[in-house]
Order: C-alpha cells, then structure tokens, then sequence
C-alpha cells in the first residue's frame, strides 16, 4: 500500500507546483501592472482588426447550437474510441475479453451511429434552412 502512495507523490507535487506558479503569476501580474492608464479606446474588445459597431448581443440562430452539440458528441466518440484502439491488441490477447471488447466498442458505434442517422433525419446538417 506505500509503494502506491510514493508513486503517487510526483504527481502530488506536479499539482503543487502547478498551483503556486499559477497563483504566483497572477500576484505578480497584479503588483506590475499598470493601473490607472487604460483609456476607453483601449478597453473595447478587440474583433480582427475592426472597431465594433452595432449591438454585441446578436442572436444566433439555434442550428448554430445544434450543430456546436453534434461536434461534441463526435468529438467525444473520438475520445472514446482512441484508447480503445490502442489497446486493442493487448485485449485480444487475453481469451476472456476477445469478445468482450470487440462487442462493446461495436455497441457503441452502432449507438452512435443511430444518433447520426436521427440528426440526419432531422435535417442537422442542413445549412439552407
């Protein structure tokens, strides 16, 4: 159970370290910076180069939304199916998960295939309308 524990400690301090350059990035940020000299041209965010003109709260249509969800969906299936395939071969050498992993990975493709074929079927991808 110690040797668990030492192993665990280099990953205890990366975490540590991590923390204090971060907080010690943004105290000295705010003890070098300059306060007081931003004008109000300088404050208008900053959109390629162009000054904004117009109101900032445009609505977007809810198609940009949706398909904003569909590219996570697939990105995460990517996520998910990357480590699986890097194991794979390993899976395959063992008798009892042959199968095991062969079926869980298609289950979850066939899944994630029914809900591209429903996006579909719901015009998703259709930019026209």
């Amino acid at each position: 159970m110690s040797s668990q524990l030492e192993q665990f400690i280099p990953v205890l301090m990366l975490g540590a370290f991590a923390v204090i350059v971060t907080v010690g990035m943004l105290l000295l940020s705010v003890v070098l910076g300059r306060r007081g000299r931003n004008s109000r041209m300088k404050n208008i965010a900053y959109e390629c180069g162009m000054i904004p003109i117009g109101p900032s709260n445009v609505r977007l249509s809810v198609k940009f939304y949706l398909v904003a969800m569909l590219f996570i969906l697939f990105d995460i299936e990517v996520v998910f199916l990357y480590p699986w395939a890097v194991i794979y071969r390993e899976l395959l050498a063992e008798p009892a998960m042959k199968n095991v992993a062969l079926i869980s990975m298609v289950s979850f493709l066939g899944i994630l295939f029914a809900g591209y074929l429903y996006a579909v079927k719901k015009g998703a991808f259709d930019w026209k309308d």
